[in-house]
């Protein structure tokens, strides 16, 4: 049987967070990775276990992750990543609504889809962007340039990632404008979004071609890892909302960023409190 560590982190994790785990999971050992992170050695992962420590932890506000003894993350080869709540630290179609003051009702069908409430994204898509209709084409900068954040721990994330030969893929059901640009500054190797008509300096209310659904980013992460040579167990893919359920089942390290209750019921690895760049701790040196 394969020998499990149990990950353990948090921005306020404690010594006693640590020992009480190390109990409730039969660890052989603890090894602190940082001040806010450690790895209990040669833990019990059964079933029981497993619901018992998760269940525990995430009452306390700790991310716990049984991995795999001995993972290098230079045996990865892909990161895929979703972009709005995931990559950043908003929606841009909310935003977006917010300028031309229909954030509200934007916002409402932009949870239900998210939650899983709407179970057609293409149709959830339309009806937020069809409400946009004639807002100025500069509202999409003043988005990027205002609201737009980075998601802590994303830069250290990528760069990491990166210089481990690993290849980052961006897909996300949001729009080309915004994962562009973050393409460009993040020096990513693909991106892919849906596209936002503008005509004489305003949007339409329409997007331009085939909806990036649910279906699609699945498709794009498999057709990335055949390109790649990448196996699923080599495949880290990062995302918060339902429509990101099929991309995460393809890849061997799907990880729930701060996400809806759905996706973290979905998913094996979550991170609730840690930042994007919680991932990098599953890896030994």
């Amino acid at each position: 049987m394969t020998t499990h560590n149990l990950v353990v982190q948090s921005p306020g994790l404690a010594i006693e967070h640590a020992e009480q785990l190390a109990a409730l999971a039969q660890a052989q050992g603890v090894a602190r990775i940082s001040n806010t992170a450690a790895r209990l050695l040669d833990v019990q992962h059964d079933d029981e276990t497993r619901a018992v420590v998760c269940a525990w932890a995430e009452a306390r506000g700790v991310d716990a992750a049984f991995v795999p003894a001995g993972l290098k993350l230079a045996n990865c080869k892909i990161l895929a990543m979703d972009m709005d709540s995931t990559l950043i630290n908003i929606e841009c179609i909310d935003e977006i609504a917010g300028v031309v003051g229909v954030k509200d009702k934007v916002s409402e069908i932009t949870e239900a889809a998210m939650r899983g409430e709407i179970k057609d994204f293409a149709e959830s898509l339309r009806r937020r962007v069809a409400l946009l209709k004639g807002a100025p084409a500069g509202a999409l900068d003043q988005v990027y340039e205002e609201k737009l954040r980075l998601n802590p721990g994303a830069e250290r994330l990528i760069t990491t990632a990166q210089a481990a030969g690993i290849k980052v893929l961006l897909v996300s059901g949001g729009f080309t404008f915004f994962t562009e640009r973050l393409r460009a500054r993040l020096n990513l190797d693909s991106a892919h979004a849906n596209t936002l008509e503008i005509e004489n300096g305003v949007l339409t209310g329409r997007v331009l071609g085939d909806i990036l659904d649910a279906d699609a980013k699945a498709t794009h992460l498999r057709e990335f890892a055949r390109t790649h040579g990448a196996s699923t167990d080599q495949i880290i893919a990062m995302g918060d909302g339902a429509n990101d359920l099929k991309m995460l089942a393809n890849a061997g390290f799907p990880v729930a960023y701060h996400a809806k209750p759905l996706v973290r019921q979905q998913t094996r690895y979550a991170l609730n409190v840690s930042g994007l760049d919680g991932v990098l701790n599953w890896f030994e040196s």
